[in-house]
């Protein structure tokens, strides 16, 4: 059985990288342009600049990650500023994710983790450029 799932394995990580780059894509769309409209009350004034330049980079990123161009160094990027979020943003309400709604954000930041490591898996513009990734070990 796990050789059978096995030979599935960069059909599945591509999958995890595609739904994760919808999902930024989605949020960034909201930060942005608020489509579709929040339910969420509006964020106080002194926060828009930051949720602006983090929807800029949710779209960027996402729409990046969707494709599978730039993978690894796209998947850096996400994954420091979803630990930003969590720190600097989640954590000062309450350190419990449970309590601070930062559940999310430490997915993604250990999604985007995996990804800088293993690689965008099948189904994206990063294989086509004809570089293979080196042999894994020392």
């Amino acid at each position: 059985m796990s050789e059978k799932l096995s030979a599935y394995q960069p059909q599945a990580l591509a999958l995890l990288r595609i739904v994760s780059g919808l999902l930024f894509v989605h949020s960034g769309l909201v930060l942005v342009f608020d489509i579709p409209a929040s339910i969420y009350p509006p964020p106080p004034p002194e926060t828009a600049t930051t949720l602006l330049i983090a929807g800029v980079l949710e779209l960027i990123g996402g729409a990046l990650l969707l494709a599978g161009f730039l993978t690894r160094p796209t998947a850096f990027v996400m994954c420091g500023m979803m630990a930003v979020a969590y720190w600097g943003y989640h954590v000062p309400t309450s350190f419990f994710p449970a309590n601070n709604m930062g559940t999310a954000a430490i997915l993604f930041c250990f999604i985007f983790f995996y990804l800088m490591f293993s690689g965008p898996g099948a189904w994206a513009v990063d294989n086509r450029k004809g570089v293979q990734d080196e042999p894994a070990g020392p």
